[in-house]
């Protein structure tokens, strides 16, 4: 694999006859390119003397019938028949030297290629693909050029210095070409030539690329961008009416002691992509459980925001119930009290009205009372003036008003003997229905 990467694509040209141009511009040999081919002719001139031969064949038929004398002898006989010869001899040569012409002057060029026509050696133009006639005698197709396709090239670059001055085992450059200009590139410099002068400038461009790369990243190179090299490719081949469509780098080649450690390089970022991957992964499918949790949770959330606004709900009807049920009872012990008020009212009232009236019998009864007041404190200043204790007048010998030490002792013996024979006064009856006692009666004076 390695040696067939490494082969160089060769750009030539070659003589083949037309019958083989076709075969050679669309397949060629293996890593042989042949972009021109240049047609053996076999057209000769071999023609023109069949017709210069018919030419004297009719110019003998034509002496030979001026020859005839009309006398009908043997000799107009002979000069007629040498005529008839010559001028059918003459007719024949001319018209297979005719025939010769127009067969040989035909020339074929294929779709997608370019004729290059030529009179005496000098180029005068180019035959677009089709059939053409060349009836000059000399005028030819000397280089059939493919100009349509897009001719692939091959170019590995051996021993290649990078930054470092470490030649790198291999570089293969690919590119496609299409000649743009058949005369010019034919003219200018022939496709041996531009095989050789292809080469050196991709090898140039190749060192000058290779040179601006480390070592350890020099597999970049493969696939990496390359429309500066193709533009100064562009630039350089334009002059030879070759135009670049196309180029990549498919494969770099290290030496042997950078290949273990860039593989063991590409491991480790293998390794690392397939790690930030399952990492992406995991964290995904952390994400998803995490937002699944988030969902459940907001269900809950908004179960439960149902529950408790269903309970609220529930709760503010209690209470509603519960304060329409106070209202009640509140209104209704409101309604008690008020007839517990009125009916205290109403009593009261009654009861004010039968003081008045208790008042106004009092009052009509007020002398009988004094009367019977009057003659009760008699009866009792009687009681008490009849159980009244004697006084004892102890006196000293002196006469002093001075109390001696005797007759206080003789008084304290005394006081409790006078106290002893004293009785407490009998309570007075009290007349039954003749009055109101002292409350009832300060009651109706303040009435």
């Amino acid at each position: 694999m390695s040696a067939t990467r490494n082969r160089r694509s060769i750009i030539s040209e070659e003589v083949a006859p037309w019958s083989e141009i076709r075969q050679l511009l669309r397949g060629g040999e293996t890593d042989k390119l042949i972009p021109v081919v240049i047609p053996k002719h076999t057209r000769r001139l071999w023609w023109l003397l069949l017709i210069w031969l018919g030419l004297f064949g009719l110019l003998t038929g034509m002496m030979s019938s001026l020859k005839e004398s009309g006398d009908g002898g043997a000799a107009d006989m002979a000069y007629g028949a040498s005529a008839t010869l010559g001028y059918a001899a003459g007719a024949f040569l001319l018209l297979a030297g005719v025939l010769w012409w127009w067969r040989s002057s035909i020339a074929e060029i294929e779709q997608g290629t370019a004729g290059v026509l030529t009179r005496y050696g000098a180029v005068t133009r180019t035959l677009d693909p089709g059939r053409h006639y060349l009836w000059h005698p000399w005028s030819r197709v000397d280089f059939v050029v493919d100009t349509a396709t897009e001719i692939p090239y091959s170019a590995p670059v051996m021993a290649c210095p990078t930054r470092e001055n470490v030649p790198l085992r291999s570089i293969e450059f690919f590119l496609k070409f299409r000649i743009t200009d058949a005369v010019l590139f034919v003219r200018t410099i022939g496709a041996g030539n531009f095989d050789l002068v292809l080469s050196q400038a991709v090898q140039d461009a190749i060192r000058q690329r290779a040179r601006l790369v480390q070592t350890e990243r020099a597999y970049d190179l493969r696939g990496s961008d390359v429309a500066d090299m193709q533009e100064l490719l562009n630039r350089q081949l334009s002059r030879y009416g070759v135009r670049i469509t196309g180029s990549n780098i498919p494969d770099v080649q290290l030496p042997a002691q950078y290949q273990q450690h860039l593989a063991t390089r590409e491991r480790v970022a293998k390794e690392r992509t397939a790690y930030d991957q399952e990492w992406g992964l995991t964290r995904k499918r952390r994400i998803d459980s995490l937002q699944m949790d988030i969902e459940r949770a907001k269900k809950v959330r908004d179960a439960r925001i149902v529950e408790v606004k269903a309970a609220l709900n529930k709760a503010r009807e209690e209470v509603a119930q519960l304060l329409e049920e106070q209202e009640t009872n509140a209104q209704k012990v409101r309604f008690e009290i008020e007839t517990r008020g009125r009916s205290g009212l109403i009593s009261a009232e009654n009861e004010a009205r039968a003081q008045r009236r208790l008042a106004q019998a009092y009052r009509d009864n007020r002398a009988v009372l004094q009367y019977e007041l009057a003659r009760r404190r008699l009866e009792v200043g009687a009681i008490l003036a009849g159980r009244a204790p004697q006084p004892v007048i102890v006196r000293t010998d002196g006469g002093s008003g001075d109390t001696s030490a005797l007759a206080t002792l003789l008084t304290a013996q005394l006081m409790p003997k006078f106290n002893g024979s004293l009785t407490p006064f009998p309570a007075a009856p009290a007349a039954a229905g003749r009055g109101p006692r002292n409350g009832d009666r300060r009651g109706g004076e303040e009435d």
